[in-house]
């Protein structure tokens, strides 16, 4: 019986194994742990169950300090000096970041470096926040005198605003959670994710205050496909390429030679440098395969009338979404109502647009 027992388990659990239901995570004091997938999954949901309702809390948290900050910091004439330690340092960090692209000079200190010497970065009229879950480290305790001593403003984002840093500060924002993700309660996890949030609505808060373009946006983020798509035009991509055109009366040899020596798929049928059409490799095609007689065939036989075209000083990004609503690959461009070019979709691509 025991052995009928015991080689029914057995092949219950190979059979789990080979279907990926159970799978070894780790060694731990020489004891094979297994978990499930679903213990795993429960896991995942359960911490971001809870981190989500943590930031939900934030809400009710907010005081009139929390306005009072933003404006301390939007008439600032100095910086933002952001600093923390541990996990809160890097936390710091990321909200530097997304102050500093989105118009508010911000510099990161570390509290343990500031002690040792960073605290000249500091200047007359900067404010600092100091961010702490517990608002009572050592460092934080050494730090927070030596900045009220230089009259800066401070400004706590802290879980405990009856802490050493909630009671010196002069405005707090209260970042308290009820109990980390990790379940021993001890990894700052709930804790940083709600340091963070309260960072991003100073930000978002200090950006619409300032007025905050996407154009001002594009100023801060040149470089990389984002950038592009806020700051690149039309004219940016269209002057690159060759101007492949044809006038009515042009012979189909000379259109094959101008969209092929052009290498662009395509060419603009012009008359008195404004378009009346436009031919495509497709039109050539089609026009060959309905065709017997080719020997008489002029370009305005060929052409598609009222072609697709857009302003040399649109964004490359309109370019991308009419080509996307119509279909088609090729934009021909226009400047004051005349013909100037060709976009192409391999153009977009290449910008990183698409």
């Amino acid at each position: 019986m025991i052995w009928e027992y015991l080689n029914e388990k057995i092949h219950v659990l190979l059979h789990n194994l080979k279907d990926n239901k159970i799978f070894i995570s780790k060694k731990h004091n020489k004891k094979l742990v297994l978990n499930t997938v679903s213990s795993i999954l429960n896991t995942a949901k359960s911490t971001i169950e809870l981190e989500s309702n943590a930031i939900r809390n934030l809400s009710d948290l907010l005081t009139d300090d929390f306005a009072k900050a933003v404006e301390l910091i939007y008439h600032s004439k100095g910086r933002v000096i952001i600093t923390g330690i541990g996990k809160s340092a890097i936390i710091a960090n990321k909200i530097v970041a997304t102050l500093n692209s989105t118009g508010t000079p911000a510099v990161f200190m570390h509290a343990a470096d500031a002690i040792h010497g960073d605290l000249g970065l500091i200047l007359k009229d900067d404010v600092v926040i100091c961010i702490s879950k517990s608002g009572n480290t050592p460092e934080i305790k050494v730090l927070v005198p030596l900045i009220k001593n230089a009259k800066n403003k401070m400004i706590a984002i802290t879980g405990n605003k009856e802490s050493f840093l909630g009671q010196q500060s002069d405005y707090v924002l209260n970042a308290y959670v009820e109990q980390e993700a990790c379940p021993n309660n001890l990894a700052p996890t709930t804790s940083t994710t709600a340091q963070l949030v309260m960072g991003d609505a100073l930000a978002v808060c200090l950006l619409e205050l300032r007025g905050f373009s996407s154009k001002d946006f594009a100023k801060y983020h040149p470089g990389g496909a984002l950038g592009k798509r806020l700051y690149l035009r039309v004219n940016d991509l269209s002057s690159q390429n060759q101007k492949p055109e044809v006038h009515l009366d042009a012979s189909l040899k000379e259109v094959i030679v101008e969209i092929t020596e052009k290498m662009l798929g395509v060419t603009a049928v012009i008359e008195n440098n404004k378009i009346v059409g436009i031919i495509t490799d497709g039109d050539l095609r089609r026009m060959l395969s309905k065709s017997d007689d080719l020997s008489n065939l002029k370009a305005k036989d060929i052409m598609s009338t009222n072609p697709r075209r857009i302003n040399e000083d649109a964004m490359a990004v309109d370019a991308k979404e009419l080509m996307e609503e119509f279909g088609i690959s090729q934009l021909l461009v226009e400047h004051d109502g005349k013909y100037a070019g060709v976009v192409h979709l391999h153009d977009l691509i290449k910008e990183g647009i698409i």
